[in-house]
């Protein structure tokens, strides 16, 4: 994976740490701020006025409509689905800055991701804790060089053990090769593993769809060519079938309105351009 990548793992918490200030955040995160690298935390704290926040807002809008509240959504949905799993391990494919495992340490769990993430990601947890919390095992590996069976059994993941896998905004920067290959990682998983992951829509990637975010088309997939791949909502469950996974939900704009947005009282459009699904995995391999 091409290491320019690694500074977008900044943007999805400054927006969660940002929301905290709202009077109906949508993630209840109050470490959301603190684990992030100091411009990160700069920002967050800025964000407390509510003019900084509006401004923020509107800077990521201008970028992709509805991409402020769809991030929001997506990690609120993950952080409901891990409220009531009875997974024995959560894998975090492309953790970032998340502070997942930092506030379930009832789970053991796995963050995987770029190598110079994961160090940053270090640091910050000595300078908050003193120390990486003992149930969260920090993973660096590329994507697309290592196998991350290999790479997560070095840091003392189990393969027989039944999984939740988060693989959150991450396939879009992928080759379609890694995609494929990180789901022959997944086809390993046992019956009854859980699986959510996001992904950017083919038509979008193609040109034909672009859902207001010419700006990210022109950024992402012409000019730096970050954004690589991609699905049509119609092909999900035909793509993760052959690897033993069966898609049970797909999330999108009106889902997350529904379920999130409008019992809040927040009018905050949701993109299309991309969605979320969950998958559980029906067979052993």
């Amino acid at each position: 994976m091409d290491t320019a990548v690694a500074g977008t793992a900044i943007g999805p918490m400054v927006i969660v740490a940002a929301d905290q200030y709202d009077a109906h955040p949508v993630v209840q995160d109050d470490l959301a701020a603190r684990v992030l690298p100091l411009p990160g935390r700069l920002a967050a704290a800025a964000a407390r006025w509510r003019p900084v926040r509006n401004a923020l807002i509107a800077a990521t809008e201008k970028k992709i409509p509805g991409l402020w509240a769809g991030m929001l959504c997506r990690k609120r949905y993950v952080d409901d689905r891990l409220a009531v799993t009875d997974a024995e391990a959560v894998v975090v494919l492309g953790a970032g800055f998340d502070t997942r495992g930092c506030r379930l340490r009832d789970k053991q769990l796995f963050e995987v991701d770029l190598p110079s993430n994961i160090e940053s990601k270090r640091a910050r947890l000595r300078a908050i804790f003193g120390e990486v919390p003992p149930n969260l095992r920090l993973v660096p590996v590329d994507f697309e060089s290592r196998r991350i069976d290999d790479v997560l059994a070095e840091h003392g993941y189990h393969a027989e053990l039944r999984t939740f896998f988060v693989w959150e905004a991450v396939t879009q920067y992928l080759t379609e090769e890694a995609v494929r290959a990180t789901f022959g990682f997944l086809a390993q998983a046992p019956a009854g593993s859980e699986l959510v992951f996001t992904f950017v829509r083919k038509d979008f990637l193609d040109g034909t769809a672009l859902f207001g975010g010419e700006e990210a088309y022109r950024e992402f997939v012409v000019k730096r060519r970050v954004w690589k791949f991609g699905l049509l909502p119609e092909e999900v469950a035909g793509f993760v079938a052959p690897y033993g996974w069966v898609e049970f939900e797909q999330l999108g704009p009106g889902e997350f309105t529904e379920r999130y947005l409008a019992p809040s009282g927040r009018s905050l459009p949701v993109s299309e351009l991309e969605r979320t699904v969950r998958c559980v995995k029906v067979v052993d391999r």
